[in-house]
């Protein structure tokens, strides 16, 4: 995690370390971070992935299969992932996707897209993942 969700401190992840990279205007929504080791060719770094649920604090490395794969206009996608997706409610899932969809302007075409999308692409790009 570079950024935890709740809070505008944002760090990134460059030659293999978490560094502080600015203080946001607005707290993110979720917690976001990204898939060391991988590459988006859309802005050239590491593919961003996105956690749905509760805060995780920065440098935090959860695993689990990819949710799904929030898809943008620009090719800037993100990996969506989330825990015990089995325990949550269907409710609060949706909630928390209203939200990461919200936090993007509509001129990016945010939208939703399922597990096999998100597994699809990151195999494109030549990017395993741990639990496909």
């Amino acid at each position: 995690m570079e950024w935890t969700a709740g809070t505008r401190e944002r760090f990134v992840w460059r030659a293999s370390q978490l560094e502080a990279l600015r203080t946001e205007p607005h707290a993110a929504p979720v917690n976001y971070g990204c898939l060391p080791g991988t590459l988006n060719p859309a802005d050239a770094a590491e593919i961003d992935a996105v956690w749905l649920g509760p805060a995780l604090g920065v440098g935090t490395t959860p695993e689990a299969a990819p949710l799904g794969l929030l898809w943008l206009r620009d090719g800037d996608h993100k990996v969506i992932f989330a825990a015990d997706v089995q325990a949550r409610a269907h409710a609060e899932l949706q909630a928390l996707q209203a939200r990461l969809l919200a936090w993007f302007p509509p001129e990016r075409g945010a939208r939703l897209l399922g597990h096999a999308e998100a597994v699809a692409w990151l195999h494109s790009l030549g990017a395993a993942t741990v639990n496909d």
